[in-house]
Parts: structure tokens; C-alpha cells; sequence
């Protein structure tokens, strides 16, 4: 367990892929902050589960991510509760898709706030205490729209784009005091909203599941395979280790090859 006496915070994690990265970092001993939307039976269903199958201590936290007041006052929860914030995990995010001239003003603010800002605001108050201890581990969930840009996703890709540099920002400034920075960039993973986008995309589309999958979702990346939730906590995990700790200030692609072409 290399993770054992340590604690994580991952926003965005009652579900897919911020979900498979707390129950990773369980698995290596932490104790583990959720939080996230959803059904609240569904989210202590989640929660009590990591502490049953992996023997840590794990707390949900409802911090609604537009709000520093209360982004702030789960950082100090954590603190509180486990004594450290040791793993940061920003990882909460929303798209909307729209042509920019007719993109709601309130989509740009929200996905910006959650999206990027959200990230700010938690480092902002986790910083301090992995200064003082000397280590810290704090991973963003970016996006391949992180490097590249896709039509009508202005606010995600600004979002996205705004993530990369604030992870190369915070990782000179902590590069002295035992923390690393870094970002993880999939392509399209395989999580249960994606799978909910295919029969919309089938009908509108007159495709079979086949066709929605390989001609449209997975057109862009050139294993034409999907990106796995295990897959990008397991990159997760790695970058808490010994053996990541002079990688920090980077982006690190799993999509496919997406942005090699």
C-alpha cells in the first residue's frame, strides 16, 4: 500500500472516472474525499463500499465546485477530518456544446468555473499544508481538448487549455518543496455517459451502435479503442509514487493517439 497514511481529495468522483481513481487510490491505503452530484443513496452506496472492500476511511463531500466558499471549506474538511490534504485530484467537469454565437453566457461561466476555476481554488487551499509537510501530489484531469480543439466546444476547450497552464504554473512554483503537478489528457473513455450518448446519437443519426461508436465517438483516435476509467487511475496511482516524482509540470496524452496526427 504506497498510499497508506496518506489522504486524497477527488472532486468530480461519485462516478466514472474520478470514481475509479478514489477507489485506486483506496486500494493503495489512502483515505479518500469524494464528491460529486448524483442520487444521494447511490453516493453512500459508493462511499461505503471503498471503506468495505479496502479497509480506509472515506467522507463525502456535497461542495458545490462554482462555489470557492464551499471548495474551501472541504480542503479544510479533509484537513480536519484525516490531519492532511496529501493527493489533490481535480477532476469535476461539464461540457455543453454549442456554436460560440449562440453559447449561453451562463454555459461559458459554469463550465469555466467548474472546469478550471474549481482547480484554482483547490490547490489555493491544499497548497499550504503540502508545503508544510514537505510532499504533495496534486493531479488535474485535463482532456485531449487540452492540446487540441474541436468545433463548438469553445468553453470546454478554453476550459481545458486554461487546466494545462495552470499545471505547469503551480508545478514551478511548488518544484522546490516536494509537491509535483501534472495533468492527464485522455481521449474518449468509456464511462457511463458515454455509453447514454449512443442511442440519441443512433437515432439522430440513422447509425447502428457499431457505426456510432467507430465513425463517430472513436473517429479520432487511431487505436479506435476506447480510453478505460482503470486505465487513467492507474496513471493516477503511478504519479503518486517515488518512482514519478521528478515528473511534474507535464501533460501526459492517453487518447489513442489523438494528438499524435
Amino acid at each position: 500500500m504506497t498510499l497508506k497514511s496518506k489522504t486524497a481529495v477527488v472532486t468530480g468522483s461519485t462516478s466514472g472516472i474520478g470514481l475509479a481513481i478514489a477507489r485506486a487510490f483506496a486500494k493503495e491505503g489512502a483515505s479518500v474525499v469524494i464528491n460529486g452530484m448524483g442520487d444521494a443513496a447511490e453516493i453512500e452506496k459508493e462511499r461505503a463500499g471503498i471503506e468495505k472492500e479496502f479497509g480506509v476511511k472515506a467522507i463525502y463531500s456535497p461542495a458545490d465546485m462554482t462555489k470557492p466558499d464551499e471548495i474551501a471549506a472541504m480542503i479544510a474538511l479533509a484537513e480536519k477530518t484525516f490531519g492532511s490534504v496529501d493527493v489533490l485530484v481535480n477532476n469535476a467537469g461539464i461540457q455543453f456544446v454549442s456554436p460560440v454565437e449562440e453559447f449561453p453566457i451562463e454555459k461559458w461561466n459554469q463550465i469555466l468555473a467548474i472546469n478550471l476555476s474549481s482547480a484554482f481554488h483547490t490547490i489555493r487551499a491544499a497548497v499550504p499544508g503540502m508545503k508544510a509537510r514537505k510532499w504533495g501530489r496534486i493531479i488535474n484531469t485535463a482532456s485531449a481538448h487540452s492540446l487540441i480543439a474541436s468545433p463548438f466546444k469553445s468553453a470546454y476547450v478554453a476550459a481545458k487549455h486554461g487546466i494545462a497552464g495552470l499545471t505547469k504554473t503551480i508545478a514551478l512554483e511548488t518544484a522546490t518543496h516536494g509537491i509535483t503537478v501534472n495533468c492527464i489528457s485522455p481521449g474518449y473513455v468509456w464511462t457511463p455517459l458515454v455509453e447514454r450518448q449512443i442511442p440519441d446519437t443512433m437515432k439522430a443519426r440513422g447509425l447502428t451502435k457499431e457505426q456510432v461508436i467507430n465513425d463517430v465517438l472513436l473517429e479520432a483516435q487511431p487505436t479506435k479503442q476506447f480510453v478505460t476509467v482503470d486505465q487513467v487511475a492507474a496513471l493516477a496511482v503511478f504519479l503518486t509514487t517515488d518512482a514519478a516524482s521528478q515528473i511534474t509540470g507535464a501533460n501526459l496524452s492517453m487518447d489513442g493517439g489523438w494528438t499524435a496526427g
